[in-house]
């Protein structure tokens, strides 16, 4: 019996090491947070959302999964009271509660409530909660419980913006009377996007007016005009670049800054549509090379990556306001009626009005808040294109990046310079704010 009770016990020894398995601690790093908002931009380019509205996707997330990191880290500070109407988020004093871990969790909970495909951002998230409810089932419960808590109060000041409302509001009217009105443009002639974008609510912006640029060249066909003379230079060009072919400069800068998420090509009676990042992922992407080359810790990963969006976000506001106002009509429709009606330009022209550039207006922007972070004359490789079949390119500064999209716009035939070099200092200026009025990191 004293060795039957021994084999008994030696059996036994296995099942309760299982038992006692040791639990391992969750590490969530930079390369995590990443990896969450580049399954985000995946999912936004199979969805195809608009550049005004992608925009909005990337913000939201990112200031949850901020919020989260401020509230447990001296080094940031809340933008609770910084930004309009957020209150500050939920505390908890639960031991387990692994803040990194929360953070990243609310992230991906609000970006899946601000895409379509939900199921996409669910199956990427699940397989992440597998793997961190097996290294520790308290730490992950905890993280995940405190992680929802606060997503679901970013949620609530979310619903509050009037992105809903805009949902309902009228489509743009075209005026064909006006000459110097936007009309929709080739192959798909598409209703004006977002025409009511201007009442979403900012978040450091006084009004979606505040830094309304100086108007476009009075409109004028006649040839001494400095309208004329604006629209003769962007069809030459466009002339000059076709003739240099594919070793062109400026067609290679053209391609490179394209980022229009939805490009219609027809082939005999078949139409199909190209998809591509927006400019704001295009900018996020750049986000994400700083942070890689620095070796940027989670906690300033988060900050560059909301401190980035906020600008696109308020960029992009403050861009579509003068959009509708000044509703300037596209190059590609005065060329094909006043100087060669086969006239096309090297890029397909976006579906809203010319002034000013959103491109311009973004990277203005987002390029003044990247210098604030990662200082100036920070010389990097932008390899964001790459998935789309565009080479790498060089920049010397954010801001060098910044002046060569906007100046893409013109070199694609689809903007006169004015929208392109005062849309610069008008992203500029978003991007000054941001950082005046933005306390986040602690120095």
């Amino acid at each position: 019996m004293k060795s039957m009770s021994k084999i008994v016990a030696i059996l036994m020894v296995p099942l309760v090491l299982l038992g006692c398995k040791k639990e391992e601690p969750i590490v969530i790093t930079s390369t995590d947070y990443q990896n969450a908002v580049d399954k985000v931009t995946e999912i936004m380019v199979h969805d195809i959302f608009s550049p005004p509205v992608a925009s909005r996707i990337y913000a939201y997330p990112n200031i949850a999964a901020y919020e989260i990191i401020a509230q447990n880290n001296p080094s940031y500070q809340s933008l609770a009271g910084q930004i309009k109407h957020l209150s500050p988020i939920p505390t908890t004093d639960n031991k387990n509660v692994n803040y990194p871990l929360a953070a990243l969790i609310a992230h991906m909970d609000v970006s899946k409530t601000v895409i379509f495909s939900e199921e996409m951002m669910e199956r990427y998230s699940d397989s992440l909660y597998n793997t961190w409810k097996g290294q520790n089932e308290a730490v992950f419960n905890a993280s995940k419980e405190y992680g929802l808590q606060v997503a679901d109060h970013i949620k609530s000041w979310m619903d509050g913006d009037n992105y809903k409302q805009t949902r309902t509001m009228p489509k743009f009217t075209i005026i064909t009377e006006e000459p110097s009105r936007w009309q929709p443009t080739p192959p798909s002639y598409m209703d004006g996007i977002e025409p009511h974008w201007n009442k979403i609510r900012p978040f450091v912006l006084d009004s979606a007016s505040q830094f309304k640029p100086v108007p476009p060249p009075a409109f004028s066909l006649e040839k001494e005009s400095d309208f004329y003379k604006e629209l003769e230079e962007v069809y030459t060009i466009s002339e000059e670049i076709t003739k240099e072919g594919e070793e062109s400069e400026g067609l290679k800068i053209a391609q490179f800054w394209d980022c229009n998420p939805y490009v219609s090509v027809t082939r005999g009676h078949l139409m199909f549509a190209t998809k591509k990042i927006t400019p704001g992922a295009h900018w996020m992407g750049i986000a994400e090379i700083a942070c890689k080359n620095t070796e940027s810790s989670f906690e300033d990963t988060v900050y560059a990556y909301t401190k980035t969006s906020i600008a696109l976000f308020d960029g992009f506001i403050s861009c579509w306001d003068e959009k509708y106002r000044s509703n300037l009509i596209r190059p590609e429709t005065l060329i094909n009626q006043h100087i060669d009606e086969n006239w096309k330009p090297i890029l397909q022209t976006p579906p809203f009005p010319e002034y000013s550039s959103g491109h311009s207006v973004v990277s203005g922007a987002s390029a003044t808040v990247l210098t604030d972070i990662f200082g100036d004359n920070f010389k990097f490789l932008d390899d964001t294109e790459l998935p789309y079949g565009l080479p790498v390119r060089s920049f010397s500064s954010f801001k060098a990046a910044a002046q060569e999209a906007a100046i893409s716009r013109m070199y694609g035939g689809i903007h006169y310079r004015a929208a392109v070099e005062n849309g610069i200092n008008q992203g500029v200026q978003v991007g000054n704010l941001v950082n005046e009025k933005l306390k986040m990191k602690v120095e």
